[in-house]
């Protein structure tokens, strides 16, 4: 089993710390731009800064924006993939580096995601879905089969999108919204029916 370090000292960063334990990691330290503690959780914080970053390393970080842009000035670290041992991944399912399946969660046969995803807590995926890089799917968000989602999108929690469903690079789609059309680009959407309310 590998040691996996942490950047976020955080609540996320606390759930992904349980991840790593659970799975019979050993959790190394917390990195953290501004750390606000000197250890967390029994784990040690350390003020990040390019030359003393570790990996392989867990992005523990939910926007997808800021999560892309620590990832990209940490690029040459190496990053882990982690699952909570009570999540179920199909083993025909590929997931990208740097992301992270929290406990409870589904992904179904044929699954591909991108880097740096987060199918969070009790969401399900379901067969041949193709999740671009820096996705995230919230808590008990629930995507039916076939369905695309573009890079950095964020689907919100308990939202329902269902099967063969495209949605567009950079959207943010409303908790517990239904979404029944394709989304373009861009777009904040919600409601049940979801609908676009405007583009980014």
């Amino acid at each position: 089993m590998a040691t996996i370090n942490i950047f976020g000292a955080s609540g996320h960063g606390r759930v992904i710390l349980d991840i790593v334990r659970a799975s019979g990691h050993t959790p190394g330290c917390f990195y953290d731009d501004a750390p606000r503690c000197e250890q967390l959780d029994g784990v040690p914080v350390a003020a990040a800064s390019p030359g003393n970053v570790c990996g392989p390393l867990v992005v523990a970080v939910g926007s997808n924006s800021a999560r892309r842009a620590i990832a990209s000035r940490y690029a040459g670290t190496g990053f882990a993939t982690v699952v909570h041992p009570s999540a179920i991944v199909s083993p025909s399912a590929s997931l990208g580096q740097g992301t992270v399946v929290m406990q409870g969660a589904i992904v179904q046969a044929a699954v591909c995601t991108g880097e740096h995803c987060i199918i969070n807590t009790g969401a399900s995926v379901d067969h041949e879905c193709r999740l671009g890089d820096y996705v995230h799917i919230s808590p008990h968000a629930t995507l039916c089969g076939n369905v695309k989602v573009g890079d950095g999108s964020w689907i919100g929690a308990a939202a329902v999108v269902i099967p063969g469903i495209t949605i567009g690079r950079g959207c943010t789609i409303g908790a517990g919204s239904v979404v029944v059309r394709d989304i373009p680009d861009g777009a904040t959407a919600y409601g049940n029916p979801c609908r676009v309310v405007k583009i980014n």
